[in-house]
């Protein structure tokens, strides 16, 4: 018999397909949203926080037992799994700052809550006005967010636990947990001074390279797309101008290799700014031209600054105006790469740095903490943040309060890591954190059984520290699942009360989830909405201030670079908020899926901009005052009507002055298609206020 379907007919997805074969069961999958999150993420294992990990927690173990003081031990290794599990920088000198701060606000937490143990409801009203603060300056940056929350943990576990006596004595070994840590993580700085430094620069060039290979075709050899490198790059961008600039502006002017790593890393920029008009020749440039680049990247990398310079690459002859741009923008990098005395001319290579001055240097230590902490107090977001943070953990000291729950300090711990702002999605956290919990209790159940108190606890340690690093990079919901036993271990040295912790641990952190949840999300109003359209509706309003400028020449030629800078850098902001939006479920997660096309709308109005403003300088007619004008105004309305409609509805304007010939003819088809995603129908939009 012949197939009797209708042949013209489409067949249906494949997801309604089995759907229709398993039957009602096949709806009881987990969403996407969640999956997302359950996924492990591909990333190497960092072999030296694993060694780092294992040793820090190990050691002090060890060296209680040996000394008779197990409990005095097992107080340091939590201090040091505090450290271990928040953020290490590249940098060796950035890790004195991301490691060593948070501890001192870590020492100031746990004697607050060392004072107030036992006090009933002042222990409550502390820890709420300590995590009103936690909160709010967790809007600052990194290192103030990495103390917050170190602050409001050690003072929920002074709080919760009976500490040694003196108030002084448990500060100070949760402090040397953390020193030790930081130590340890500064072992290599005599052997790799700089080596982080240069090889994020490095990857910068490399980066680069990918992104020139992609102009001209539709996936690059890879199968990435040119939208894909140049994210890349601009991701790489931030991270190694973050890590290079990091530093005391005083120090630029006397660190040489410092001065040469800046300047390697502004000479890239020109080459980014010829990409997008490589772009427009709608073929691939020569493969020497990319070679050319990683052999740069090598270049930076090795760092070798004596001997003759090689001789400049052999690279064919450009064949346009963009080849031209792309060719000059090149020779320009290697001459700087391999120049051995580039310290003694920093200017001439500073440009495209979003700081303080000209040449790239970030302001006094006195200066941004000022400005960090006029901005916290007012900001109406670290207000709001703080305020939610203070509710939870308040209602959670409460709670246990009023009811005898042993080791109380679990629910507020928990309340803690979900509600921290930059960590991603409250409540997918909430879920996956419960998930992890019982992961790790299982784990734990299987340890606490069968390993007894003692020695059996430092042969354990170091299997089951190692594994938190490793499983931190894989996702939350792997990395709590790594972090339950290594607690659960320590806690048993602290009670003795073996397999009796894990149902309460359990029980805690439930509740915990469930504040977290309820009061820090369901009843939030905040948390039904995502940030996405008014974080992106300013960066189109600096977009039409971009256009606007980038055909002006004025006294200062990087103000271009540096906006450009400043605009991709609003983008990327924009992508992490979308990022965590849409692990959100439905409606929200639904709603910030759709501004993702006008995000890279967006994004190649810049890269139109820019490549235009490359033609220009390589002899095209430029762009008379009208046509900059009417596509200015076309940005500015896209904004307005992002920012204040109900529903993005269609933005009318007139199309601006120019014909196909122009060099805006390109920028104005970019912005065209902006507005198309904007309103894909009249009177109809993709996303509401309430997104």
């Amino acid at each position: 018999m012949g197939d009797s379907r209708n042949p013209t007919r489409k067949p249906r997805p494949l997801r309604r397909r089995l759907s229709g074969r398993l039957g009602p069961a096949s709806h009881l999958a987990p969403p996407e949203w969640l999956l997302a999150g359950l996924r492990p993420q591909s990333a190497p294992i960092p072999w030296a926080a694993v060694a780092r990990a294992a040793i820090a927690l190990t050691v002090p173990l060890a060296a209680g037992l040996a000394m008779g003081v197990p409990d005095y031990g097992a107080l340091v290794s939590l201090g040091a799994l505090l450290a271990v599990a928040g953020r290490t920088a590249d940098a060796y000198r950035l890790r004195i700052l991301t490691t060593g701060v948070p501890q001192l606000f870590g020492a100031l937490g746990v004697t607050l809550g060392t004072l107030v143990y036992g006090h009933g409801w002042v222990a409550v009203g502390v820890l709420t006005v300590v995590a009103l603060v936690s909160g709010m300056i967790s809007s600052i940056g990194a290192v103030a967010s990495s103390a917050g929350l170190l602050l409001l943990l050690d003072a929920v576990i002074g709080a919760g636990l009976p500490l040694p006596q003196p108030w002084w004595k448990a500060p100070l070994l949760f402090v040397l947990g953390g020193l030790f840590v930081l130590a340890l993580s500064l072992l290599a700085w005599p052997l790799r001074r700089g080596v982080p430094e240069r090889a994020a620069v490095a990857a910068t060039y490399r980066a680069v390279a990918d992104l020139l290979e992609a102009a001209g075709r539709t996936e690059d050899a890879k199968g990435n797309t040119y939208d894909a490198e140049r994210l890349a790059v601009t991701e790489s961008l931030n991270h190694s101008y973050d890590l290079v600039l990091a530093r005391r502006a005083r120090e630029h002017g006397r660190s040489r290799p410092l001065v040469r790593l800046l300047a390697q890393l502004n000479v890239i920029i020109p080459l980014v700014e010829a990409a997008p008009a490589a772009r427009l020749r709608e073929r691939p440039l020569p493969a020497a031209i990319p070679a050319a680049v990683r052999e740069l990247a090598d270049a930076v990398a090795m760092g070798r600054t004596e001997g003759p310079p090689p001789a400049p690459p052999e690279l064919p002859a450009p064949d346009d105006r963009c080849a031209r741009a792309v060719d000059t923008a090149l020779r320009h990098a290697f001459a700087v790469v391999h120049r051995p005395d580039i310290h003694n001319d920093p200017g001439a290579a500073y440009v495209g740095v979003d700081t303080d001055d000209r040449l790239g240097r970030p302001a006094p230590l006195w200066v941004r903490a000022r400005r960090g902490a006029r901005n916290v107090l007012l900001s109406e977001a670290s207000w709001r943040y703080g305020l939610r943070l203070a509710l939870c953990i308040g209602l959670a000291q409460a709670l246990v309060s009023l009811i005898p729950v042993p080791r109380s300090y679990w629910v507020a711990l928990t309340v803690t890591f979900i509600l921290k702002p930059d960590f991603g999605s409250v409540f997918s956290r909430a879920l996956l954190r419960a998930l992890g919990t019982v992961l790790g209790l299982v784990t734990s159940a299987a340890i606490l059984a069968a390993v007894p108190i003692g020695w059996w606890d430092v042969a354990i340690m170091p299997v089951i520290a190692g594994l938190i690093p490793a499983f931190a990079a894989k996702g939350y919901a792997f990395q709590t699942a790594a972090i339950t036993p290594v607690i659960l271990l320590i806690s048993d040295i602290l009670n003795h009360e073996g397999f009796e912790l894990v149902l309460p641990r359990f029980v805690d952190s439930m509740v915990g989830c469930a504040i977290a949840l309820i009061v820090g999300y369901l009843l939030w109003p905040e948390s039904w909405r995502s940030r996405i359209g008014h974080r992106l509706a300013d960066t189109v309003e600096d977009t039409a201030e971009y256009v606007r400028r980038a055909f002006v020449y004025g006294p200062d030629q990087g103000e271009r670079a540096r906006m450009r800078r400043r605009l991709y850098r609003d983008l990327s902001v924009v992508r992490s908020e979308f990022q965590r939006a849409v692990t959100e479920p439905p409606p929200t997660g639904t709603r910030a899926a759709a501004w993702l096309p006008l995000v890279v709308a967006v994004e190649r109005v810049v890269d139109a901009t820019t490549a235009a403003r490359v033609r220009v300088d390589y002899g095209a007619e430029p762009p008379t005052p009208a046509e900059i004008a009417g596509v200015e105004r076309q940005l500015r309305e896209l904004a307005a009507g992002v920012r204040s409609s109900e529903v993005l509805v269609e933005v009318r304007t007139e199309p601006p002055p120019g014909d196909e010939k122009s060099v805006l003819a390109p920028l104005r088809q970019e912005v065209g298609a902006a507005l198309a995603i904007a309103s894909p129908q009249r009177g109809t939009g993709l996303i509401d206020r309430t997104s």
